[in-house]
C-alpha cells in the first residue's frame, strides 16, 4: 500500500475553518504530531510518497480533500473551499504515475473527506464543500468501473468522513446527530459516545484502525466490537478541523 503525504504549511493557523472556532495551533507540534502520523503508516507497511511541499496553502497537508482513489482510476476533486484549488494539480502530479485520471470541473465542487466508500458504493455528503453537480459527475465518471454514487444529507459538521467512516470488514461508526443511520448500507452500526462527537474520523490499515487519542470512550466500543485500534495524538492538527484520514491519500 502507499500513501502520498505532504508535509505541514508553516501556515497552518490560516486554515479554513467551518464548525470551529479558531484558537492558537504550534505548528512545530503539529509537525511533530503528522510525522508520528507517517511513522505509523510506514509500520503499518505503507510506502510514503511525498507530494512537493506547498508552504503557501495552509491546508495544504489535508490532502485527502483533493482526489478520490479507487484501484481503477483516480478522480481530482474540485474543492468547495476557492483557496484549496491550488493543491489539485500536485496532487494529479502524485498521482499519475499510479492512476488514470478523471477530473471534476466548474461548476461542481467536491472534496475527498465528504466521500465515504463501502464497496462498490460512494457515499457523499451534501455538504458545504460537495455540491449535487459535483456528485453527478462522480458518478458519471465512476459508472465505467461499476461503481454506485449516493449523496447523502448531513448536517452541522464539515465533512461527511466527520459523520462516520467505514470500519472493514462491515463496520459504520457513526455519529447519529449529524447523519441519519439509514443512509447507509452497512450490516453493523456503531455510534460515537455521545460526549465525543468527533470521534467517527477513523483510518484502517492493513487491519488496524487509527485514530485520535482524544476519544478513548469510542475507542473501546470499537475493541468491544473486535476492532483492533491503535490511538495517535493528532490534538493540534485537530485545531485545524483535522482528522485521520483527511491528512493521506491511500492507493491499494
Amino acid at each position: 500500500m502507499i500513501a502520498l503525504l505532504r508535509e505541514v504549511s508553516p501556515r497552518l493557523a490560516a486554515c479554513e475553518l467551518s464548525f470551529l472556532e479558531r484558537v492558537p495551533i504550534d505548528v512545530e507540534r503539529a509537525r511533530a504530531q503528522h510525522a508520528h502520523y507517517a511513522a505509523e503508516l510506514s509500520a503499518l507497511g505503507c510506502s510514503i510518497e511525498w507530494l512537493a511541499p506547498l508552504a503557501a496553502n495552509a491546508d495544504a497537508v489535508f490532502v485527502e480533500d483533493t482526489a478520490v482513489v479507487l484501484p481503477e482510476v483516480a478522480v481530482i476533486t474540485r474543492p468547495g473551499a476557492a483557496s484549496r484549488r491550488g493543491e489539485v494539480e500536485s496532487v494529479a502530479a502524485g498521482l499519475a504515475p499510479h492512476r488514470p485520471l478523471r477530473r471534476i470541473v466548474a461548476p461542481g465542487t467536491l472534496e475527498g473527506g465528504d466521500v465515504v466508500r463501502i464497496g462498490r458504493y460512494l457515499y457523499v455528503g451534501l455538504s458545504g464543500r460537495s455540491n449535487a453537480t459535483g456528485i453527478e459527475q462522480l458518478r458519471l465518471a465512476l459508472a465505467p468501473f461499476g461503481y454506485r454514487v449516493a449523496g447523502v444529507a448531513m448536517r452541522d459538521c464539515l465533512h461527511l468522513k466527520s459523520a462516520c467512516t467505514f470500519v472493514p470488514p462491515d463496520i459504520l461508526l457513526m455519529n447519529p446527530a449529524w447523519v441519519e443511520r439509514g443512509s447507509f448500507d452497512a450490516r453493523t452500526l456503531i455510534e460515537v459516545d455521545a460526549g465525543e462527537a468527533f470521534a467517527a474520523n477513523t483510518l484502517t490499515v492493513q487491519d488496524v484502525t487509527l485514530m485520535s487519542a482524544a476519544f478513548p470512550r469510542t475507542e473501546q466500543r470499537l475493541r468491544e466490537a473486535g476492532v483492533t485500534t491503535r490511538a495517535l495524538d493528532v490534538s493540534e492538527l485537530q485545531k485545524a478541523e483535522a482528522a485521520l484520514t483527511c491528512m493521506s491519500l491511500m492507493l491499494d
